[in-house]
C-alpha cells in the first residue's frame, strides 16, 4: 500500500486523463489531423496503425519497469515528455519535411505513452486494495474517455474555429501547443497530488541485461503458469470482439450519406453529439460501473457488465435500421450507446486486474493483459471493414449482436480467484 496518504479521488481522475489524452492524441487526433492536411485515407490508416502496435508490444519492456523501485517516478518523467513531444509536433508541422517529422514524433510519442501506461497502471495496483480498485475503475475508465470525447467535441470544434483566421497546419500547430501546456500542467499536479506506493519485492535490483533477461523470462514463465491462462487470453480477446468492431464501423456509419445507408450527419453533428451528450453518458456509466461491480464484486458483476457492453452494438443496429432523421433521436441512441459501453467497459479493466495480473510480476502481467487486448482490438477493426462493405451496415450491426455473445459462455468456465467473489450474505 501507499507510503502517503492521498485520497484517489486528487489523482486518479488526472492521472488517467492524462494517460488517455497521450493514447488519442496518437490514435484518434493524428488522423483527424493527417485528413485535414490532405494525406491519403490509406496512408493515415497504414501509419497510425503501425505506431498503434506500440500499445499491443507494451509488455516486452514492461519488466524493465519491475526493476524500478519507483512507479511515481516513471509516470512524472513520461508526462513531462510527453508534453515536450507535444510541443514538438506543433514545431514539426511547420517543417519542409513536416510529414516524416510528424510521423518521426508521433512514433516516440506512442511508446513513451505505452510505457507510461504500464507504470500508471501498477501505480493504481499498487497504491489501491481491491476493493478501492473496483470503487474507482469507474473513474478511471471515464476520464480516460473522456479525453476521447475532448478530441471528438471540444477539439474539432477548436480546429474549425481556428481554421477560420489561420491555415489548416497553423491550427493544429496551436491545438498541440495547447495540448503541451495542459498536459504540462496535468504532469506537475500528479507529481504532486499522486501516492508513492512501497517498492515491489525485487525492484531496484542492479539493472544489468542478465537481470532484466532473468526477469523477463520469469515473468512470461508465470503467467503462463497461471491455472487458466488461456481462458484469460480467449475471455480478453472475446470481450471486445464486437465491440472494436463497431468503435471502427460506429462513426464512419453517422457521417456515411443516407443513400449508401448511413445517417449523413456533419462532422460537426457528431462532434456535438460525442462532445456532449456522448461525454455525459459516458462519465455517468462509467462511474456506477465502478460503484456497481464495487458493491457485487467482479464475478457477480460481470454477466451484467458483458450484457451492458452487447447494448451498443445493438443501439447501432437499431440505428442502421430505423435511418432516423431528428437529431435528438440519433443523440439520445448515442447517449445510451455511450452510457452502457463506459458501464461494461469496467469489467475488462478489473478482469485484468483482479483475475489476470496478481501476483508477484503484477504490472508485467496488466501489461501483457493489456497487450493482448490490443492486438484482439486491433483484429476486430482489422476484420470489420471487410465484413461491413461484404453485409452492409444493418447485416453489419447485427452481425456485431451475436459476436457480443460468446464471451458470455467463458464465465462459468474462468478459474475465478476467490477475491473477486461477492461475500456471502448475512
Amino acid at each position: 500500500m501507499s507510503t502517503t496518504a492521498a485520497s484517489p479521488i486528487r489523482w486518479v481522475p488526472t492521472l488517467y486523463f492524462v494517460q488517455g489524452l497521450q493514447f488519442f492524441v496518437v490514435m484518434l487526433i493524428a488522423g483527424l489531423m493527417l485528413k485535414g492536411l490532405g494525406v491519403a485515407n490509406d496512408s493515415i490508416g497504414n501509419w497510425t496503425a503501425t505506431i498503434g502496435l506500440a500499445w499491443a508490444f507494451k509488455p516486452l519492456w514492461s519488466p524493465f519497469l519491475e526493476l524500478w523501485p519507483s512507479k511515481k517516478q516513471i509516470v512524472v518523467a513520461t508526462q513531462y515528455l510527453g508534453a515536450a513531444l507535444m510541443a514538438a509536433l506543433a514545431v514539426a508541422l511547420h517543417l519542409p519535411f513536416w510529414f516524416a517529422a510528424t510521423i518521426g514524433v508521433l512514433f516516440v510519442l506512442a511508446y513513451s505513452s505505452a510505457t507510461h501506461d504500464i507504470a500508471c497502471d501498477g501505480l493504481y495496483m499498487a497504491a489501491l486494495d481491491e476493493r478501492s480498485q473496483a470503487r474507482y475503475v469507474g473513474w478511471q475508465g471515464a476520464f480516460f474517455n473522456a479525453s476521447k470525447f475532448l478530441a471528438l467535441g471540444g477539439l474539432l470544434k477548436l480546429v474549425g474555429w481556428l481554421e477560420g483566421s489561420f491555415s489548416t497546419q497553423q491550427s493544429w500547430s496551436i491545438i498541440f501547443a495547447l495540448l503541451a501546456v495542459a498536459v504540462g500542467a496535468l504532469a506537475t499536479w500528479n507529481w504532486r497530488s499522486m501516492p508513492e506506493p512501497a517498492p515491489p519485492q525485487g525492484a531496484g535490483t542492479k539493472l544489468t541485461a542478465a537481470n532484466i533477461f532473468a526477469t523477463q523470462r520469469a515473468v512470461l514463465e508465470q503467467f503462463l503458469r497461471k491455472p487458466g491462462v488461456w481462458l484469460f487470453i480467449l475471455f480478453i480477446v472475446l470481450f471486445r470482439f464486437g465491440e472494436g468492431q463497431v468503435q471502427t464501423i460506429g462513426p464512419l456509419f453517422l457521417v456515411e450519406a443516407r443513400g449508401t445507408g448511413g445517417l449523413g450527419l456533419s462532422s460537426g453533428q457528431v462532434g456535438d453529439i460525442y462532445g456532449i451528450a456522448g461525454t455525459a453518458a459516458f462519465l455517468v456509466g462509467s462511474i456506477l460501473g465502478g460503484y456497481f461491480t464495487a458493491k457485487l464484486q467482479l464475478r457477480r458483476a460481470m454477466p451484467v457488465l458483458i450484457a451492458a457492453m452487447i447494448v451498443p452494438n445493438i443501439v447501432f443496429w437499431w440505428l442502421a435500421s430505423t435511418l432516423p432523421t431528428e437529431l435528438w433521436q440519433i443523440t439520445a441512441a448515442v447517449s445510451v450507446e455511450s452510457f452502457f459501453y463506459g458501464f461494461g467497459f469496467v469489467g475488462m479493466i478489473l478482469f485484468l486486474m483482479q483475475v489476470v495480473a496478481p501476483g508477484r510480476f503484477q504490472t508485467a502481467h496488466y501489461a501483457l493483459g493489456t497487450g493482448v487486448m490490443q492486438l484482439g482490438f486491433i483484429f476486430s477493426k482489422f476484420i470489420s471493414g471487410n465484413i461491413q462493405v461484404a453485409l452492409g451496415y444493418e447485416k453489419f450491426f447485427l452481425w456485431t449482436v451475436f459476436s457480443g455473445l460468446p464471451v458470455a459462455l467463458l464465465i462459468y468456465f474462468i478459474p475465478w480467484p476467490s477475491s473477486t467473489a461477492a461475500p456471502p450474505r448475512q
